[in-house]
């Protein structure tokens, strides 16, 4: 894991919290079969990863942990031609139009995002209360490539945990060399210099 990689999975952690010691995931993804129905023998993989992505992500503690500048990251499979689509919303900071003067601040107690800890946070009904806040974010909407996913299973059968594994770290994968390049930007615009 890079220290701006947008997306990681601590295997150990998985299986720390696993009731067998081996996968948290995989109990997870046994558990909502479910949530794979639509994708089974698809030719496609692409519902069948976004399947396993929405299970990897949603449990607290997820599985795919992120990095602190995401705030969301949803896999979905595009109508128009059938693809895969990430959609990921990052913490920006304000652009330089506002920064270049601070004429529109106007002593009014504008505020970022707060931080605690180093995370971003939304602010609290009681600093709502107090000043007004901008909150800039970068919205990523782009292709992800398909070749490095595993075909859809034909079915739930002893391969599925595995198989949503297989998806899951080729997403991660793809999104960390689509993302991490502009998380590192963004960090480094961060740092004084």
């Amino acid at each position: 894991m890079g220290e701006h990689d947008a997306f990681w999975i601590d295997h150990g952690h998985d299986r720390e919290l696993a009731g067998d010691g081996r996968s948290r995931y995989a109990e997870q993804v046994r558990r909502h079969v479910a949530a794979f129905d639509g994708s089974w023998g698809d030719i496609a993989p692409v519902t069948f990863a976004c399947a396993a992505w929405r299970l990897a992500i949603t449990p607290s503690p997820p599985y795919v942990r992120r990095h602190r500048r995401v705030l969301s990251a949803a896999c979905d499979r595009n109508p128009w031609d059938g693809t895969l689509t990430a959609h990921v919303l990052l913490v920006s900071p304000l652009p330089a139009e506002l920064t270049a003067s601070r004429e529109w601040w106007r002593d009014r107690g504008w505020r970022e995002w707060p931080q605690t800890f180093g995370q971003f946070l939304d602010p609290t009904d009681q600093d709502l209360s107090r000043s007004p806040y901008l909150r800039p974010t970068l919205l990523v909407d782009a292709p992800v490539p398909l070749d490095a996913l595993p075909p859809a299973p034909e079915g739930p059968d002893d391969t599925l945990a595995d198989m949503a594994h297989l998806a899951v770290t080729a997403l991660v994968r793809e999104l960390n060399a689509l993302l991490t390049p502009i998380i590192r930007r963004l960090e480094t615009a961060q740092t004084p210099g």
